[in-house]
């Protein structure tokens, strides 16, 4: 009962915290750490079980090894390898380097320097990915850049993990490195001129298992159509490889990450990954939880200044290591900031390998505490750092640096911010029809690529209030807002609304609800972005399912005038706050007509035939 009853807290803590943090923009990883302190340091529900669920829960690192590895097909890191090398490699050496050298000005010995230095040259993938991705900033230059570089930092979380053993000393504490509990019991059974040998044989047997046995084996499972058991299997072929690298000294992340690679080719590499994401996220959930609960609030409070101190200075060498890679590559000014400030955290795998540079003994255990609460306290500051570049650096920056923004040559009867897919297509409509279309975006390798093909676009913030007005945009006819980022979009929207009352606005949504933001807005007349084309697909699907072209339009054209419908329905129950306790209903209504909806004029669904006899 003392296992479910911790178990209870910890779901507890994780069911509360982490969407209240999701909804704030902090993300998971900051939702399960604030919600482990909480529970820990705070309330002190929990106490001397961490240590030992943390163990248990470290295996969903092992986890996310096998699932980046399964991500990293060898096209793909073929095609990366120059931002992987150039950008991600330079990175993690400059680091590792600059906060090496700073360990031994403060009097650590070269052993420690490194380990420290490689430890935080690593960034938070899941907080920078999840905040680019709800800023719709990944597209950007700087989002490009900052994912090309968690990549590279991915991957060198397997060369780092064989490092830290390696530099073991027995200079620490009593003088005696702790146990890792890393056996090696193989390589115990055999002579020392063996154990090259021996470890040798076990990754190739990965190499050699993953390519040439193991998806034999499950295309037979696959055969069986028992999910569970295809999902015991996944877990068997995951615990398996660790088990293997664990008995000849090696670690269990570094031939998880292998065997994801080998099969990432596979043809059941989807159903892989549907399979473990779960226990992988429950895992490094747990994992989280614990290190939060772990956190020695004590030690924070004796030396504040100091721990803050170390979190700030993390921040800044880092940033300064970034700011001049993004100068070399020539990067804009608010690209450059995104990607020096975005990636000037610590990373998540940090807690992993600070505990393992204290269990093999190249940290004292003070150290690897002190390290380990300023890691966590760069990850609570980078959300601060995300709304400090959105807020007051972008909108200043976003045209100085290598690149000034264009001057408009002459002004056009319709201007078009962001020349995305959605701007490109609109533009090419109206440019072929006659009509002179000013430009604007961002993104100077599009803008150049363009060109090539015959489009003229100008590089500049569309945001920029002085920019906008140079494009003749008080004297237009139409204005067309399709820039990235949500909010971004909206602001841009409002503005023009307020400033130019006599310009029809035309807008791109994300979705239904970002229609009724638009319209609020002041825009004239809001399309979504990938209705449309997905109602165009579905039915092509419907004839490859073997309806008739004429019924497959005839249920397209009925599909799209019931979705306008609901949209209209369903404008009454939103607002700026969300939507009213009807939302609901009155879409569940909706969708219960729609069945009706799509049957024939007799009331029954039409019988599809069979494709492939339709073929013949």
């Amino acid at each position: 009962m003392e296992i479910l009853s911790s178990a209870f807290i910890y779901l507890v803590a994780a069911v509360i915290a982490v969407p209240i943090a999701q909804r704030l923009g902090l993300g998971s990883v900051l939702g399960y750490l604030i919600a482990g302190v909480m529970i820990g340091p705070v309330l002190g529900i929990v106490g001397a079980e961490a240590a030992d669920l943390q163990h248990f829960a470290e295996f969903g690192v092992v986890m996310m090894l096998f699932l980046v590895g399964l991500e990293l097909r060898p096209a793909m890191l073929w095609s990366m390898r120059g931002q992987l090398i150039g950008l991600g490699g330079l990175q993690v050496l400059a680091t590792t380097g600059l906060i090496a050298a700073a360990c031994m000005v403060f009097g650590l010995d070269w052993q420690q320097s490194v380990a420290i230095g490689m430890i935080l040259a690593l960034s938070s993938t899941a907080i920078v990915l999840q905040t680019l991705g709800e800023k719709g900033w990944l597209g950007t230059v700087g989002g490009k850049s900052s994912f090309a570089v968690l990549l590279t930092q991915d991957v060198a979380v397997i060369p780092m993990l064989a490092i830290i053993p390696l530099l073991a000393v027995t200079a620490h504490g009593s003088g005696i490195a702790h146990d890792t509990g890393h056996g090696g019991i193989l390589l115990d059974l055999v002579p020392d001129w063996a154990q090259p040998v021996v470890i040798i044989g076990a990754i190739a047997s990965i190499v050699i298992g993953g390519r040439y046995l193991i998806q034999p084996i499950f295309r037979f499972i696959a055969k069986s159509h028992l999910r569970e058991i295809f999902t015991a299997a996944a877990l068997l072929l995951v615990v398996g490889t660790a088990l293997l690298m664990n008995a000849i000294g090696l670690s269990p992340a570094l031939g998880t990450f292998l065997a994801g690679v080998v099969l990432s080719d596979s043809e059941y590499r989807h159903e892989l990954e549907s399979d473990i994401e779960p226990f992988k996220g429950l895992l490094l959930g747990l994992f989280f939880l614990t290190v939060g609960a772990g956190i020695d609030f004590n030690l924070f409070f004796d030396q504040p200044g100091t721990l803050i101190g170390i979190a700030l200075g993390i921040m800044a060498a880092k940033s300064v290591v970034l700011f001049a890679i993004a100068t070399v590559v020539r990067m804009c000014g608010a690209d450059r900031m995104l990607f020096s400030l975005g990636l000037a955290q610590a990373g998540e795998f940090a807690f992993v390998l600070f505990g393992m540079a204290y269990g093999v003994g190249v940290l004292p255990s003070e150290l690897a505490q002190k390290m380990t609460l300023a890691v966590a306290l760069t990850m609570f500051l980078t959300p601060v750092a995300f709304i400090i570049h959105e807020r007051f650096l972008a909108p200043r920056l976003v045209n100085t640096g290598t690149r000034e923004a264009d001057k408009i040559e002459a002004p056009g009867d319709i201007v078009v911010a962001g020349i995305g897919r959605f701007g490109q297509i609109i533009t090419r409509l109206l440019g072929t029809n006659g009509y002179n279309v000013v430009v604007l975006d961002h993104d100077p390798e599009l803008i150049e690529r363009l060109g090539r093909v015959g489009f003229r676009a100008y590089f500049g913030d569309a945001t920029r209030p002085d920019l906008l007005h140079t494009t003749g945009i008080a004297n237009a006819k139409l204005f067309v807002a399709a820039i990235d980022g949500r909010d971004n979009l909206t602001e841009l929207v409002t503005h023009v609304a307020k400033h130019y009352p006599n310009v029809r606005i035309l807008a791109r949504a994300l979705d239904r609800h970002h229609v009724y933001e638009l319209e609020n807005a002041g825009a004239h007349c809001v399309q979504r972005e990938t209705f449309e084309s997905a109602l165009n697909l579905g039915r092509d699907a419907l004839v490859e399912l073997g309806l008739s072209p004429a019924r497959a339009d005839r249920k397209k054209t009925a599909f799209r005038k019931h979705d306008f419908e609901t949209l209209e329905k369903l404008r009454t129950r939103w607002n700026e706050h969300g939507v009213d306790k009807g939302y609901i209903d009155t879409l569940r209504a909706q969708n219960e007509t729609l069945f009706e909806i799509m049957r024939d004029e007799r009331g029954e669904p039409e019988e599809a035939p069979d494709p492939q006899a339709q073929q013949h």
